[in-house]
């Protein structure tokens, strides 16, 4: 089957090397020519004007979109929109929220253009081993596209979850589910490295012996072998954790559905915190304990975890009397 994919970037760029080895023909697009330039050099069409990759496609065109959610794929979809003919398919598959997805269907739907919206999971390991994907839209163009995703999918690793919307609402809450799951890994090799066992425990083994047959292995533990493998005390990063934008959103639809996600919620709020050097919500907590109970505080840079500690609390408590 012939398609365009739009996006070269980690999660575009890989999946159209994959489609090649299965044997599709695909066309590129991306805003910088020497990315495109390095897509052709391995044997595809490409292009930086959207219009001459319309035409290098045959009708029905179908046309994935790799961009990032928001503003990127809502200026691709409105460009695009204007170039493609009735009867053509879109496929947006970057992790746009749910609700948008239903909008942008209608929307099209009245140019006579199909829409599917496609949460696809896999990282940069997907180009190896598959890409896991969840399909909304109208099932008839799903069945259509089958031949694109049994190429870029492993064994049983795509599901139709339902009309528009239902393929990012599904991934969404994957998502949502990844975020805590992150979390509680975090958290339990934190209590390890703070143990009086933590200066004897390899924690690359313990991650690797927890993936032989425990009941918490996961491909997520196994990557998380491979960082300490690489930085076993992980000293070259930085704790600032980003997000982008599912788990919010999944623990918005917990709200408006009445679900209890509080170790979704919990992860989600802890990246929050990940990104304040020294929160301010901390700082009013230290002083009404000061004041209320006389509780010892922390002069301003002091390291948390020293202050946390017995002997800094007496430190801080003496560098108080001084001042």
């Amino acid at each position: 089957m012939k398609l365009a994919m739009i996006g070269l970037g980690r999660m575009g760029g890989n999946m159209v090397k994959r489609l090649l080895a299965g044997g599709h023909d695909v066309a590129v697009y991306a805003r910088t020519a020497e990315k495109v330039q390095s897509f052709i050099q391995a044997g595809v069409q490409g292009t930086t004007d959207l219009e001459d990759l319309v035409g290098m496609l045959p009708a029905p065109r179908v046309v994935w979109i790799m961009v990032p959610a928001g503003k990127p794929v809502e200026e691709t979809l409105s460009k695009l929109s204007a170039l493609l003919s009735p009867g053509d398919i879109i496929i947006e598959g970057g992790n746009s929220k749910y609700t948008d997805d239903i909008r942008h269907q209608a929307e099209l739907q009245e140019k006579g253009i199909h829409y599917l919206d496609i949460g696809v999971s896999g990282g940069i390991w997907g180009l190896q081993v598959g890409y896991c994907m969840m399909i909304g839209g109208e099932k008839e163009k799903y069945e259509y596209i089958k031949p694109i995703l049994k190429t870029l999918a492993p064994p049983d690793g795509y599901l139709y979850c339902g009309p528009s919307g239902a393929g990012h609402f599904t991934k969404m809450v994957h998502n949502g589910i990844e975020y805590a799951m992150m979390e509680a890994y975090g958290e339990g090799f934190e209590i390890l490295k703070a143990s009086p066992y933590g200066e004897q425990l390899d924690l690359g083994k313990v991650s690797h012996l927890w993936n032989q047959g425990s009941v918490v292995r996961s491909w997520l533990l196994e990557l998380l072998e491979n960082a300490f493998a690489k930085d076993g005390d992980l000293s070259q990063l930085s704790g600032y954790v980003e997000d982008s934008g599912e788990g919010r959103w999944t623990v918005e639809a917990a709200i408006e559905q009445g679900v209890a996600a509080t170790g979704i919620a919990q992860a989600l709020f802890k990246r929050f915190l990940s990104r304040q050097q020294d929160s301010f919500s901390d700082k009013v907590i230290a002083a009404l304990r000061n004041e209320f109970g006389g509780h010892a505080v922390a002069p301003a840079g002091t390291s948390k975890r020293v202050a946390s500690t017995g002997a800094g609390q007496v430190q801080a408590a003496k560098a108080q009397k001084k001042t």
